[in-house]
C-alpha cells in the first residue's frame, strides 16, 4: 500500500507488466484509484509530452482542444510507464521533474498542474549503463530507482514452468 516509485527491470517477456499490475493491485484492491498504462516506445517521442502532461488549445498544430494528461487522469492513482529507456532525454527530464516536484505545466499552459502519483515504471535495458553513457538522464534512474525489482527470466526460474504449464491448462480448459 505505499505509495513510492517502483522500477522493475528484467529481459523481454519476463513479465515485468504482470508484475506492475499485482503491485498496483495490493495497493488499490477495491480498483478505486486509477491505474493508467503507457508503453512510452509504442508513443512518438513528439507526442509522449502530451500523452503525459496534456496539452491547452493552440499549444502545437492540431491542439485544438484541452486535453488532460495521463497523470492528471491518475490523480491518486498508479501511473505505469514501460519502456521509460525509450522516452527522449526531452521527456525524460520532465518525468524527472515531475518525480521531484510532483507537478508539472501542461503543454502550452500557464497554470501548474500538482497530482498525487505513483509511479511505475519498467525497462528491458540496462539503466545504469545508459545513464553513464548520456543515453539515459541518471537524476531520472536516481529516482525511478526507489525500489527496484529485478525479474528474472524463466530460465532463472526453472521452479515456475510447472506453476505456468498448470495456469495455462486451466485457461485452456475455459475456452
Amino acid at each position: 500500500r505505499s505509495r513510492v516509485t517502483v522500477l522493475i527491470t528484467g529481459e523481454s517477456g519476463t513479465g515485468k507488466e504482470l508484475v506492475a499490475s499485482a503491485i498496483e493491485s495490493l495497493g488499490n484492491p477495491e480498483r478505486k484509484a486509477p491505474y493508467i498504462r503507457l508503453n512510452c516506445a509504442a508513443v512518438p517521442d513528439t507526442l509522449v509530452e502530451s500523452e503525459l502532461f496534456g496539452h491547452e488549445p493552440g499549444a502545437f498544430t492540431g491542439a485544438r482542444t484541452q486535453k488532460p494528461g495521463l497523470l492528471l487522469r491518475a490523480h491518486r492513482g498508479t501511473v505505469f510507464l514501460d519502456e521509460i529507456a525509450d522516452m527522449s532525454l526531452s521527456a525524460q527530464a520532465k518525468i524527472e521533474r515531475f518525480l521531484q516536484e510532483r507537478e508539472f505545466l501542461p503543454l502550452g499552459g500557464q497554470k501548474t498542474v500538482h497530482v498525487d502519483v505513483r509511479v511505475i515504471a519498467a525497462s528491458n535495458r540496462d539503466l545504469p549503463a545508459l545513464a553513464k553513457s548520456g543515453a539515459f538522464r541518471p537524476e531520472l534512474l536516481w529516482r525511478l530507482d526507489v525500489v527496484n525489482l529485478r525479474v528474472p527470466p524463466l530460465r532463472e526460474r526453472r521452479e515456475d514452468v510447472p506453476l505456468l504449464v498448470d495456469q495455462i491448462l486451466r485457461r485452456l480448459d475455459k475456452d
